[in-house]
């Protein structure tokens, strides 16, 4: 579904990727890991155009996308929950899922603000309170869910659970497990090790912007040396 060959970008005359490559297949869970200043982000921003590389492909369902603008690349099916959230605070909760919503990817049951709430009740009882006026877990779930109200082919979550209380990740790693038994494809940055093992397949590491590793759950749950290394847990 999403590939990325030999990737680098650089802000201004830094370069800040050396090589980067990956791949998430179709209904597949991907983390991509690794220490703060990293490249993690940047990894996103590249993939969606935010700042483009400057060599390497990434390429979307077949699709090179690397040259293209950030719209017209979540018009083909990438939906991204960023790093601070981003919703909008004087909107309520009801016009921020579906100031955003589309269809692009031809979904044939496209998510409603129902199917939101399904995933996250708590939105519900917060219909029209203002983005500003909810929480930190409640804004990432707003985030999630208007996202998904563009019905992507592709979910990427940047810091998916950071600075949150431990009963919200919870509600929101509920809400990702939702998805993944949907067969959504998403890619989940966060430094949440545990929770991350149980629901997704592969896991990329990340340092000094290059790829270090890169392997299987059950190959990554043993291996502590790598953790310890590029993680430090």
């Amino acid at each position: 579904m999403l590939t990325l060959e030999n990737v680098e970008t650089r802000y201004g005359s830094s370069q800040a990727l050396f090589g980067v490559s990956l791949s998430i297949a179709e209904a597949e869970v991907v983390t991509l890991l690794g220490r703060n200043g990293m490249g993690k982000s940047t990894t996103v921003r590249s993939i969606m155009g935010l700042t483009a590389p400057f060599s390497g492909a990434i390429s979307f369902q077949g699709k090179r996308i690397e040259t293209l603008p950030s719209y017209k690349i979540a018009r083909l099916g990438i939906g991204l929950v960023p790093e601070g959230r981003q919703i909008f605070p004087n909107l309520t909760v009801y016009e921020n899922l579906i100031g955003t919503s589309a269809n692009h990817s031809k979904n044939k049951t496209p998510y409603t603000p129902d199917d939101i709430f399904v995933i996250f009740p708590r939105l519900k009882e917060r219909l029209k309170n203002f983005g500003n006026q909810l929480s930190g877990g409640e804004q990432q779930m707003l985030a999630i869910g208007r996202a998904l109200m563009t019905n992507p082919s592709l979910l990427i979550l940047d810091e998916a659970t950071e600075g949150l209380a431990p009963l919200v990740r919870t509600e929101i790693w509920r809400g990702l497990g939702i998805l993944k038994k949907k067969g959504l494809a998403i890619m989940i940055i966060d430094k949440n090790i545990e929770a991350l093992m149980d629901i997704a397949e592969r896991h990329y590491i990340m340092e000094k912007g290059r790829v270090t590793w890169s392997g299987t759950t059950e190959t990554f749950r043993v291996n502590k040396e790598v953790q310890t290394r590029y993680l430090g847990v």
